[in-house]
């Protein structure tokens, strides 16, 4: 645990006072930049866009996410993708087999004789 227990979980004071405004089962969104905010019970049911760094991420908390941070469910890193020619190649190539499925699927079958 990065805190000590004598101190407590840490939630910002502003982003705890929205809560206590907002009714539970609203579907108003809390936007924050507290991603360091651990997420408590009270919390369980609302969405908050969160910050990363460039837009807002939408977060709906449920019980499982309960005792971890906010910032944990708002990436702010995004994973382009590794290789050059090779892997946009092969890329294309699954892109290509995957229209083919779809459009086999979408052809009627042939009747059976009779």
């Amino acid at each position: 645990m990065s805190r000590s227990l004598k101190k407590g979980p840490f939630i910002d004071p502003k982003l705890w006072a929205k809560i206590q405004k907002i009714r539970p089962g609203s579907k108003n969104e809390i936007k924050t930049w507290s991603r360091d905010s651990t997420i408590f019970p009270e919390m369980v049911g609302l969405a908050f866009l969160v910050h990363n760094g460039k837009n807002f991420i939408t977060v709906n908390v449920n019980e499982n996410m309960v005792g971890h941070k906010l910032g944990e469910f708002a990436p702010t890193r995004k994973f382009v993708r590794h290789g050059g020619r090779m892997a946009k190649e092969e890329a294309a190539a699954s892109v290509d087999a995957e229209k083919r499925q779809m459009e086999a699927a979408k052809a009627p079958e042939p009747e059976a004789k009779k």
